[in-house]
């Protein structure tokens, strides 16, 4: 048994085998029906695990079970720089990713199995606000489907609550979370945080088809220029270029300028470099390397402009649609 390779399901089983028969039982008690029995089917396929995998498992969960400790001391901010310091930002990072993600989807998994049309039906008459807070509960993908069923109207509006949104307190996601289970007639499924902002919406913008995403980004820039802008960043940074297709990056090639190229690669990754010198001719990607040589050290801050600009030409191509990028959920996004 590999423990890079186990699932959570897997860690799970390994850790209540560990920790013993009164606390698994404890454990069990207090998990929805379907997660017991597939725990439970794991916990009795399991053979011989080795000491290490087991070790690595019970630190996992001692490291997400103080994680979960700083937070209530002080928010996932605090529990975040506790971390840092306790295990380095890679590790605070991943731990944290794993903790937050356990988080949305502990709270309101409820409503991960219904359909976005009859979701969208409840919400419909619901107060914008109350619409946002449910949706940053959901998955980019979930909450997605959903907002595109909603009316242009509430479409911005709620995107732009979600863009806006900072931390929710958890008494009033227990109010929401109430009213969701005695609707859709289900049980308490535990404690949540969450918050919207900018990276939220933007994550949901990436999965929604390009009608309902022009129609909220024009909204959103009327209402908040700079927020507006925020978003669009977040929705495609400068190393996104790898999502563009051979075709793609030579039609924004003939929209950059050398220098401006030269400058942003100065701070790319290598494998983005080999894409962009992939689609030149040897002669253009020996010029683009020579300049990037001459030039010698740039400020990170003239690097990130130049990238910028080059971002800015990626979202005008596509909006004529003289490009595509892929891996954004559009399904419309067919090249034919």
């Amino acid at each position: 048994m590999d423990y890079e390779s186990m699932t959570p399901i897997q860690k799970a089983a390994v850790a209540l085998v560990a920790f013993g028969p009164e606390v698994s039982a404890y454990v069990l008690k207090g998990l929805r029906e379907e997660d017991m029995e597939k725990i439970t089917v794991e916990i009795a396929n399991l053979r011989d695990v080795p000491p290490e995998v087991e070790e690595k498992v019970i630190e996992e969960c001692y490291q997400i079970f103080m994680a979960r400790q700083y937070i209530s001391q002080g928010g996932i901010d605090f529990a975040r720089q506790v971390l840092e310091k306790a295990v380095g930002a890679p590790k605070a990072k991943e731990i944290m990713g794993r903790l937050e993600s356990s988080i949305k989807s502990g709270g309101f998994s409820l409503l991960k199995d219904i359909d976005p049309k009859q979701l969208t039906n409840f919400l419909q008459n619901e107060h914008p606000q109350t619409i946002s807070l449910i949706l940053t509960q959901l998955t980019p993908q979930h909450a997605a489907a959903v907002l595109a069923e909603l009316t242009p109207e509430l479409q911005a509006e709620v995107s732009l609550r979600i863009a806006t949104m900072e931390k929710i307190a958890p008494e009033i996601l227990g109010e929401i979370e109430q009213t969701l289970e005695g609707h859709f007639e289900q049980t308490t499924l535990g404690e949540m945080s969450s918050s919207g902002g900018a990276k939220a919406i933007a994550e949901i913008l990436n999965l929604i088809d390009s009608s309902a995403e022009k129609n909220i980004l024009q909204s959103l820039e009327a209402e908040n220029a700079d927020l507006s802008a925020e978003v669009k960043n977040m929705m495609f940074v400068f190393e996104d270029i790898m999502l563009l297709d051979d075709r793609s990056v030579q039609r924004l090639l003939k929209e950059v300028e050398t220098k401006d190229l030269a400058i942003s690669l100065k701070a790319a990754s290598e494998e983005l470099k080999g894409k962009i010198f992939s689609n030149v001719s040897e002669r253009v990607a020996v010029m683009i390397q020579e300049e990037m040589e001459f030039m010698g050290p740039i400020r990170l801050s003239d690097v990130e402009a130049a990238q910028g600009r080059i971002v800015d030409a990626v979202r005008r191509l596509e909006d004529e649609g003289q490009i595509i990028i892929s891996g954004r959920g559009r399904k419309e996004d067919i090249i034919v």
